[in-house]
């Protein structure tokens, strides 16, 4: 049950990211106004780690949010796992 919950808050995020991934490439919202600051609220602080250190590519490509999701998949198995081998 909570192993399953885990799995399912780990896949929430997942799509938050990529709905903000797919936003930005529409050059006209207004990241001030709801729904769009709850989307940056929820996502950007775990982008910003990436960020920060890994530099757009030619100013405008940012791959952070690829190297982010993989490591969300790395921490969503090593959780996952564990919740299910203790029988959660």
């Amino acid at each position: 049950m909570i192993t399953r919950l885990v799995n399912q808050l780990f896949y929430f995020y997942y799509i938050l990211i990529i709905l903000r991934i797919f936003l930005t490439w529409i050059p006209n919202i207004d990241w001030e106004s709801r729904p769009y600051t709850f989307l940056r609220a929820a996502c950007d602080p775990f982008l910003n780690i990436f960020r920060g250190v890994i530099p757009p590519i030619g100013g405008m490509l940012d791959i952070s949010p690829i190297i982010a999701i993989v490591l969300l998949q790395i921490l969503q198995g090593v959780i996952v796992g564990f919740l299910f081998r203790l029988g959660l």
